[in-house]
């Protein structure tokens, strides 16, 4: 069965069996900044989730039921209970690589 994979515009939300040993808790609930118009990938409900930094990585943890994933240029998703990867696509070209303007 593949793995679950979510797209919330330029996020990308991976289902993971665990989060990584050493993970650190983050005060927020902001999965990505939008570089230019001041909206961000957001979780909408504060007891519903935690987010964690390990290295560069980032992780979602849905405790509750569910979790709405919010950002003002799209449409709301819903995530199951579980642990998830979280990242922004990237776009590479032969000159640099940089963030995917959303």
């Amino acid at each position: 069965m593949p793995t679950p994979l979510y797209r919330h515009g330029d996020v990308l939300i991976a289902l993971v069996p665990a989060l990584p040993l050493g993970a650190r808790p983050r005060p927020d609930l902001v999965l990505a900044p939008d570089e230019f118009g001041g909206h961000r990938h957001r979780v909408a409900e504060p007891t519903a989730a935690r987010l964690f930094s390990h290295g560069d990585l980032t992780f979602l943890q849905v405790t509750a039921e569910r979790a709405t994933v919010i950002h003002e240029d799209h449409r709301p998703i819903e995530l199951p209970r579980g642990t998830y990867r979280v990242w922004q696509q990237r776009e590479y070209t032969p000159e640099r690589v940089r963030i995917v303007l959303d």
